[in-house]
Formats: C-alpha cells, sequence, structure tokens
C-alpha cells in the first residue's frame, strides 16, 4: 500500500527533502500549503486552476511501499531522476492538438470498471508520440494510488517499472503526461501534474468523464501555465487542448465493431465472416462513389456551387486509379480468384489429412 503523502489543505510545515527513489526504513508524510485558486481565463471546457505558494513545490506526491514520500514544499530539493528520452521539448508543438487512439480510451474504462472498492477516480500514464504537428497519445497504463479528501499517495515506483517494461515493446514511445477519470481538475491534480512535470516537460492531462453526464462522456486535454508574480505566489492554470481521434487499420475493424452493438437489442454482436467484411467495404464504397457523382452532377447543372477544394481532391483521387483494360484487369481477377480459391483448398485437404493421420495413429 502507497503511503499518503501529500495534505494539500494541511497547514505549512517546514520543507522536507526530495523525493527518493529507493526504499527507506520509515517513510514520512509532510504537510503542504493549501494551494490558492489561481484566476481562471478558460474557456468554458477548462478545468479549475489551483496554485501553490512554490512553482517547483505543488509536487505529486507518490509513495512506493518502504519509498519516502515527496514534499509539496521543498525550496533546496534536488529534482527527481526523470526517465529517459524528453516527451514534449519547448513549447506546446502542432498548434495545441491532442490524437487520441481507441485503444486509450478502452485502457481508461477498463481500469476504471476494475477499480479498488471505494476508490473514485483512477490514474495512468499516457505513452506515445511527437511531431511538429500534433502530441500522439497511442499507449497508456494506469498506476495504483490512494486518494482521499486531505492527502494523495502514487506509487512512483510502479509508474517507473511499467515504463521501462513498455520501452522494451515500443521504444520509441516517451511519456506524454497523464489521465484520470472525472470531470473536473482537483486541487490532488495540481500536485500529480508536477511529479508527471518532473517525468516529461510540459506533460499533458487527460480528463475521460466516466459517470456519463450529460449522457456523453466528455474527454478533454490540458497543459498547465504559470501564472502570477515572478518572485512571489505562483499559480498553475490549465489551458484546453483540441482533441481529434486516430486510428490504425487494424483499431478501425474494432471500433466498427463495437459501434455495430449499438443497433444490437442485447448489445452482443459476433465477428463477420471474411467474406461479409468485403461485401460490407464493397457497400460503403458504392455509397461513396453515389455521393461524389450526386456532388458532380448538382455543380454541373448549377444547384450547388463549385469548391476548388473539393475539385483538387477529386481529380487527385481519379489520377490514383490506375490505367488498365478493362479485359486485362477481369483476366488478372479471375487469375487471381483462382490461385486463392487453389490455396484454400491445399489448406483444408491438408488440414484433412493432418486430423486422419491422427486418428490413425490413437487406433
Amino acid at each position: 500500500m502507497a503511503t499518503p503523502a501529500v495534505s494539500p489543505n494541511a497547514t505549512p510545515a517546514t520543507p522536507a527533502p526530495a523525493p527518493v527513489a529507493a526504499p527507506v526504513s520509515a517513510p514520512t508524510s509532510v504537510p503542504a500549503p493549501a494551494p490558492t485558486p489561481a484566476p481562471a481565463a478558460a474557456p468554458p471546457s477548462a478545468g479549475t486552476p489551483a496554485s501553490s505558494s512554490d512553482p517547483a513545490a505543488a509536487a505529486a506526491t507518490a509513495a512506493a511501499p518502504g519509498q519516502t514520500s515527496a514534499s509539496a514544499q521543498a525550496p533546496a530539493q534536488t529534482p527527481a531522476p526523470a526517465l529517459p528520452g524528453p516527451a514534449l521539448p519547448g513549447p506546446f508543438p502542432g498548434g495545441r492538438v491532442v490524437r487520441l487512439h481507441p485503444v486509450i480510451l478502452a485502457s481508461i474504462v477498463d481500469s476504471y470498471e476494475r477499480r479498488n472498492e471505494g476508490a473514485a477516480r483512477v490514474i495512468g500514464t499516457l505513452l506515445g508520440t511527437v511531431d511538429k504537428h500534433s502530441v500522439e497519445v497511442t499507449n497508456c497504463f494506469s498506476v495504483p494510488h490512494n486518494e482521499s479528501e486531505d492527502e494523495v499517495a502514487v506509487d512512483m515506483e510502479f509508474a517507473k517499472n511499467m515504463y521501462e517494461l513498455h520501452k522494451k515493446v515500443s521504444p520509441n514511445e516517451l511519456i506524454l503526461g497523464w489521465y484520470a477519470t472525472g470531470h473536473d481538475i482537483t486541487e490532488h491534480s495540481v500536485l500529480i501534474h508536477e511529479y508527471y512535470s518532473r517525468e516529461a516537460p510540459n506533460p499533458i492531462h487527460l480528463t475521460v468523464d466516466t459517470s456519463l453526464q450529460n449522457g456523453r462522456m466528455s474527454i478533454k486535454a490540458y497543459v498547465s501555465t504559470l501564472m502570477g508574480v515572478p518572485g512571489r505566489t505562483m499559480g498553475v492554470m490549465f489551458t484546453p487542448l483540441t482533441v481529434k481521434y486516430a486510428y490504425y487499420d487494424t483499431e478501425r475493424i474494432g471500433v466498427d465493431l463495437i459501434m455495430k452493438t449499438c443497433f444490437s437489442p442485447n448489445r452482443v454482436i459476433g465477428l463477420s465472416s471474411d467474406l461479409q467484411q468485403v461485401g460490407g467495404a464493397s457497400a460503403r464504397i458504392q455509397d461513396a462513389l453515389s455521393t461524389v457523382l450526386q456532388y458532380a452532377e448538382d455543380v454541373l447543372s448549377g444547384k450547388v456551387s463549385a469548391d476548388n477544394t473539393v475539385g483538387r481532391f477529386l481529380m487527385s483521387l481519379v489520377n490514383q486509379v490506375p490505367k488498365i483494360v478493362p479485359d486485362d484487369f477481369e483476366t488478372m481477377l479471375n487469375s487471381n480468384i483462382n490461385d486463392l480459391l487453389m490455396v484454400t483448398y491445399l489448406a483444408n485437404l491438408t488440414q484433412s489429412q493432418i486430423a486422419l493421420n491422427e486418428k490413425l495413429i490413437n487406433l
């Protein structure tokens, strides 16, 4: 069990040493100054700003079993050893856009459903890649933590071990930030965010509303910004980011299958065969072509004004179609189908021979 570490509503106390990753025999708990709300200049979707008396002090305190807890006020502290590889160098890139993959949302919801009894929310680490256009979140894992009205403790050792294991599988994935279930930002979020600020510069904070307020799962992303008078009381304001969704081709198959359950009375649906998937894809292509043809006819008849952007896109699409004689295309298609049928027949024949051989051996 993680040691309670920070009391955000407690009275100020003497400075405590910096977080230490090595286990010690007697973990301690240090009270932190009460956070003062910072003026929020964010749009309606922005989180609730919070602040503390020192920009480097509102540390997200974590404590693994037998590990020293981090202090929320340590003027002379030594920064905790950061994990290798910068995640978000310099200012936030890509026009403040965060691209999420479906596996992230599925993992967060699964962690929330498996949470410990009495836990109000779950938190975890976000992993992914960064380019000049956006930040792409491709993976995540949950981090055990204990949270009450007066204190919060995060298992830092578990988070570091999990990241080391993830690096062996996906060495290109970096720590981008952290997530939490819920629809708002609390005082504890400021402390946890400060810990991730030591692991990744300019980390992202992702909130997923698993309570489904207003009948929707609200998903928001934030990045923290220091505000206040230099040399005096500093606050932290969470600025909202644009969230977009991306997926690989393999993820699209799973998303389409999950979407079909919305139209099933018992919310259960079976896997489609290869032929059914080909038929569904062909039907979608036919519908898209019908829409394009209808748009072209409306432009030619004057019902719809022409759009240069759409015209260039259609021209590029037409140029990508290979120029081939229809008879040659039909011959090539039939030849490939015959080859596919032959391979399928040989595979089934081999499977039957193996099954027959096993039965003969067992006689």
